[in-house]
């Protein structure tokens, strides 16, 4: 089956199916954004409660591999109707500063928080699927402050983190977008309308793809990138053995449990990138739906002990994810990015067309693994880090974790 998922995923790829405000710039049309959805959460929670979902389920409590468990459903959703508190939430994001502006007449929502000090590294943090900007508010105000590095350097950044076409604010894209159209307006969004010269990237999941995409194509922007996460495709454990790759005892769980996603987690990547219109459209105006296809992946592709410290992925921190989905209305045009872009995972593992440092961290369970000597074959590899904690969504799964990595950029930048 591990061997299947692979060739099929290689097949499809050979197809084409108090802070300062950022200067203002008419031609964007740059505007100031607040999160208002409070008007659509009665109707919301109406629906959640009116969904009957069955008693009894014949695969109930069984095994993960089948999906979401219908005990842990139910709990979820009483916790959404009597505990989840939408409006602290909502005044929870805005306190980050908000932007909307307009790029290829596409409309891109961004957050935006700048460092005090003078010499802030740009870094633009690109989420993914099932994500969120949310994916990194746990370190946004941290990675704003001052810190010193491995080598002494004192680092802080300006974060710059939009939401993907068809995610959360952010217009749903025209027919025939790929990621590198988005890596290209990503682009305009940190030279042109920002007005940074050099910036670094940081990318996750479909983020990843993204801001590889840019590593590869603006070399003389992108300075610095970091990934928890690889557009390429991981290799079995024979292949690892054929290129001499050998693995620690914990690197050797992290490979398994990668292997284990192929072959048993990959279910909706193939329905998101065949039929999209068929799952958007069945799950858009349901949000207890949403919950099971959502709330299945946050909680399979984390650390078994995600909800626990250092971890932030907790019940309440699904229920926020998937209301936003729901409340954006966006989680059809969400899974389009699949349909639109099946060539995004590469088996040839070139190096980019760049010579700034990669840096990249590998989380034990995640649902990728990608060893040293890989990630060294695509980029200038200067800082590779392994974590026994963590899984697919660092940036909640492991906070301190991302932070001290991303932090370390600052001991190979150079503008």
């Amino acid at each position: 089956m591990i061997k299947f998922y692979f060739q099929l995923l290689a097949a499809s790829c050979m197809h084409t199916f108090a802070h300062a405000a950022p200067p203002a710039n008419d031609v964007f049309d740059l505007r100031p954004f607040r999160i208002e959805l409070s008007d659509r959460v009665p109707r919301m929670l109406d629906q959640i409660r009116n969904t009957r979902l069955p008693e009894r389920f014949p695969y109930s409590g069984v095994n993960s591999s089948f999906g979401i468990d219908l005990d842990v459903l139910k709990t979820l959703r009483t916790e959404w109707v009597t505990n989840f508190d939408w409006e602290a939430e909502q005044n929870s994001m805005n306190q980050f500063n908000h932007y909307t502006t307009r790029i290829e007449y596409l409309s891109i929502h961004f957050v935006h928080e700048k460092s005090a000090a003078p010499n802030a590294i740009p870094l633009l943090m690109l989420h993914g699927w099932p994500g969120s900007f949310l994916e990194f508010a746990p370190i946004i105000d941290q990675l704003t402050k001052e810190a010193m590095t491995s080598t002494g350097q004192s680092v802080s950044f300006d974060v710059i983190i939009p939401s993907l076409p068809g995610f959360s604010f952010s217009s749903p894209p025209p027919p025939n977008w790929t990621n590198t159209d988005t890596a290209r307006i990503f682009n305009t969004l940190m030279v042109d309308v920002l007005g940074y010269e050099t910036y670094a990237v940081h990318g996750t999941d479909w983020g990843s793809v993204i801001s590889y995409d840019m590593y590869d194509q603006f070399n003389g922007t992108v300075r610095a990138a970091h990934f928890p996460f690889m557009p390429f495709l991981p290799m079995t454990p024979e292949q690892l053995a054929a290129g001499n790759i050998t693995l620690s005892e914990a690197e050797q769980v992290a490979e398994q449990n990668a292997m284990n996603w192929a072959s048993t987690g990959d279910g909706y990547y193939i329905e998101q990138t065949t039929k999209s219109n068929t799952v958007g459209l069945a799950l858009q105006d349901n949000p207890v739906g949403q919950l099971a296809w959502l709330g299945e992946k946050f909680m399979n592709w984390s650390d078994p002990n995600a909800g626990t410290w250092p971890s932030v992925l907790n019940r309440n921190e699904i229920l926020r994810s998937v209301s936003l989905y729901y409340l954006t209305e966006t989680f059809a045009s969400s899974v389009l990015i699949y349909s639109q872009n099946p060539n995004s995972w590469k088996t040839d593992y070139s190096k980019a067309r760049n010579d700034a440092p990669l840096l990249f961290s590998s989380f034990k369970y995640n649902v990728g693994f990608w060893p040293a000597k890989l990630v060294s074959k695509v980029g200038n590899l200067v800082l590779y880090k392994f974590h026994d904690f963590g899984g697919h969504f660092p940036g909640l799964d492991n906070p301190p974790a991302l932070l001290e990595d991303l932090r370390e950029i600052g001991s190979f930048w150079s503008r």
